[in-house]
């Protein structure tokens, strides 16, 4: 049964007889979506709801043909072993539904979970259209605009988006303390996490490989490069986060932030006009678009413990988060340092007074300033773009990421 297929037969599955039964039924089982994420406030949800409609179908559908498999109802029946431990996959899985720092993956919550990813990728793909001058894509199917080919390159965005989340549930073994429960339970977490990680990836790989364009899998695969380069060096910082933060400037953190959080965007907005067949010019705009909102993207998600008027969650932050890179640069790093260790107690630091300390500081100031000027590149990159409904919702997605109030 084809994707779309199973999207016609999809309303007689959630009618009357109840919700769609099987892998992804498994899946829900396993985890438990509590209270709202502070990324998806009602504006923000009616920004996405609407920009879904334009694409032909929402995309929180997009992952059913890998959902829907018994590999992955296999894989789910083991994470369920999990439950009752203090493995952090569980809770990389649980961030599916309601992820706090704004990375939005595979399963979907009605209220609250939007695959931004692979929405965006179908958005720039109808906002360009298709090629008029090559006529070697007359050929393709195309469904509201948008090519097959288009969709399945959404699909595998949030695939290798996903399969990194879960690759991040890893534990290392030789840092745990008793306080992290049993050895066994963690190895055989770290051993599910992996599978399931690369299964996910091995999905995403057969996908691109059915694309039959070597250039779409070179962009790809530079992507998933980035995204491991972007990965070692964040890892490498929180190691040393219980000491004191790396002593990087703006330029360094948005270089790395790129890597980790941008690279896969950017570079599957310009695979998607690679598929149509676009030119140079095309291809770099949406690369353009798709680099400068996802900055936008990671700069909102660090501001959230800074501005949310409810901290009573969590008040822990990442130390080389935007806001506080931006205040160590303005304060001078000897100042930063004695800030540091004047929010230390007993040797653990206080996020709270921490918190405050930076607010009081123009970090954050700065960083909505320059989460703004993202926003405007992004703007500037659709330009080139001919007015549209598509076009509109990629302007009001931003709109909505650097809308402070």
């Amino acid at each position: 049964m084809s994707l779309r297929q199973l999207l016609l037969r999809l309303p007689r599955y959630l009618g009357a007889s109840g919700p769609l039964r099987g892998p992804l039924d498994t899946i829900s089982s396993v985890i438990s979506c509590r209270g709202q994420s502070s990324r998806s406030p009602a504006q923000w949800n009616q920004v996405v709801s609407e920009a879904e409609k334009i694409v032909g179908y929402p995309t929180s559908f997009m992952s059913l043909r890998c959902l829907l498999s018994d590999e992955l109802c296999n894989i789910a029946m083991q994470v369920r072993k999990l439950v009752g431990t203090q493995h952090p996959l569980l809770t990389t899985v649980s961030g599916f539904c309601s992820s706090e720092d704004g990375d939005l993956g595979l399963i979907h919550d009605r209220q609250n979970n939007l695959q931004l990813r692979g929405l965006v990728v179908l958005l720039i793909s109808k906002a360009a259209g298709p090629n008029s001058v090559n006529a070697s894509c007359q050929n393709y199917d195309m469904v509201s605009g948008i090519y097959s080919c288009q969709r399945s390159l959404a699909e595998i965005t949030e695939l290798i988006h996903t399969a990194l989340l879960v690759h991040r549930g890893i534990v290392n073994l030789n840092e745990l303390q008793s306080s992290d429960g049993p050895l066994k339970d963690m190895q055989f977490g770290n051993k599910i996490a992996i599978l399931s990680g690369d299964f996910l990836l091995a999905n995403a790989c057969n996908g691109l490989a059915l694309l039959q364009n070597t250039k779409v899998v070179e962009l790809l695969a530079s992507a998933l490069m980035d995204l491991v380069q972007g990965v070692y060096y964040e890892n490498s910082t929180l190691a040393k986060e219980n000491r004191i933060t790396d002593d990087i400037g703006i330029s360094t953190w948005k270089e790395q932030t790129f890597l980790s959080h941008g690279a896969l965007l950017a570079k599957s907005c310009q695979a998607a006009m690679e598929l149509a067949k676009h030119d140079a010019e095309v291809q770099d705009m949406a690369f353009q678009y798709g680099k400068h909102m996802a900055m936008s993207h990671k700069i909102n998600s660090d501001l959230l413990p800074f501005i949310k008027e409810k901290t009573g969650d969590s008040l822990t932050f990442n130390l080389n988060s935007a806001p506080v890179v931006l205040h160590q640069e303005f304060l001078g790093r000897d100042l930063w340092i004695k800030q540091i260790r004047e929010a230390q107690e007993k040797g653990r630091l206080d996020y709270a007074k921490l918190r405050e300390t930076i607010k009081a500081g123009k970090g954050v100031t700065s960083a909505i300033d320059l989460c703004r000027y993202h926003g405007n590149k992004a703007l500037e990159a659709l330009e080139s773009f001919p007015p549209s409904e598509a076009r509109t919702a990629l302007e009001n997605i931003v709109f909505a990421m650097t809308r402070f109030s």
